[in-house]
């Protein structure tokens, strides 16, 4: 299995949550209101007056059979808008209770 954090700007929410409900993903943990900037071009999301724009991470956890799919759905999505920013990192998910 594969653990996937996607990380992206909350202009992408309802994006994310459609490629997830089209490719099945049911099981998923949001976090909302996240700060940070993005490592080569990417401008503060910090929620503040000089920076009021933020970011939400969502963790889902999926069979390897459908990361490739969910991989390039988020990476069309972000080459869509790359100005609002969206990262997706993947884990291996040795053991799941």
């Amino acid at each position: 299995m594969k653990a996937i954090m996607i990380i992206y700007n909350q202009a992408h929410s309802t994006v994310v949550m459609n490629i997830l409900d089209e490719l099945s993903v049911r099981g998923f943990t949001k976090w909302t209101d996240v700060q940070g900037r993005g490592s080569k071009k990417g401008e503060p999301h910090y929620g503040t007056h000089a920076w009021p724009s933020k970011n939400m991470a969502t963790l889902a956890v999926v069979e390897d059979s459908q990361s490739g799919a969910l991989i390039e759905r988020l990476r069309s999505a972000n080459d869509q808008a790359q100005e609002q920013g969206l990262r997706a990192f993947v884990w291996e998910a040795d053991s799941v209770v």
